[in-house]
């Protein structure tokens, strides 16, 4: 499986998003996390932003629905600009209407599980999805650690679906990538390893050849 970084702009700067995504041009994705202030404790953005953010950057948008209802916003984010649409799978939402819906908008469909969901939950929808995002900290705030274990989560996803992205989210560093990388995981989304770094496009290409060490 091809490795790819997402830097995620909840750790930019909001005031500059502009200038933030073109000190990570090498990126893979952009992660974008939308929270609701219900299903995570915190708010983030909506579409509005996401859609100024397409006309100036073209890398694939991974958009990170942590909202209480996300089918009812499938397709206000696909008409933003999202190229990756992954809600979770503890949300409010039927999840096989939500996939299949992100499908019919031409989107690629990802689940995302918090650290104490059972990874079961997941495996009946694998078959339709591009990506499963198994979460390394509690959703809603950055800079939060690592917690290894989830890494068994991983694990099973990879040996059921072998070519299926597998995203981590939370705590990823330049130590954590090598770990996660270990267990399955190709996509990983950081977010101060990136932006708090003195030349971010130099730091997401230390965490590539970090996971690829492995």
């Amino acid at each position: 499986m091809d490795i790819k970084i997402s830097p995620s702009i909840l750790s930019s700067d909001y005031a500059n998003l502009k200038s933030e995504l073109e000190k990570i041009s090498n990126a893979d994705l952009i992660h974008i996390d939308v929270m609701d202030g219900h299903f995570v404790p915190n708010i983030t953005i909506g579409a509005p932003v996401i859609t100024a953010m397409k006309r100036v950057c073209d890398i694939p948008f991974d958009v990170h629905l942590m909202i209480s209802n996300p089918y009812d916003y499938v397709d206000t984010f696909a008409k933003a600009g999202a190229d990756i649409i992954c809600f979770h799978i503890e949300s409010e939402s039927n999840t096989a209407a939500t996939v299949d819906r992100i499908l019919y908008l031409g989107k690629k469909p990802a689940i995302a599980i918090k650290p104490d969901t059972d990874v079961e939950e997941v495996l009946p929808y694998l078959d339709k999805l591009s990506m499963v995002l198994v979460m390394t900290v509690e959703p809603g705030f950055g800079g939060q650690s690592f917690m290894e274990r989830v890494l068994p989560k991983i694990e099973k996803i990879r040996e059921i679906r072998s070519d299926i992205d597998i995203e981590v989210d939370g705590g990823v560093d330049f130590s954590t990538v090598s770990l996660a990388a270990q267990a399955g995981a190709n996509v990983f989304v950081a977010g101060s390893a990136v932006f708090g770094s003195e030349c971010p496009n130099d730091a997401i290409e230390t965490l590539k050849n970090n996971a690829q060490a492995v």
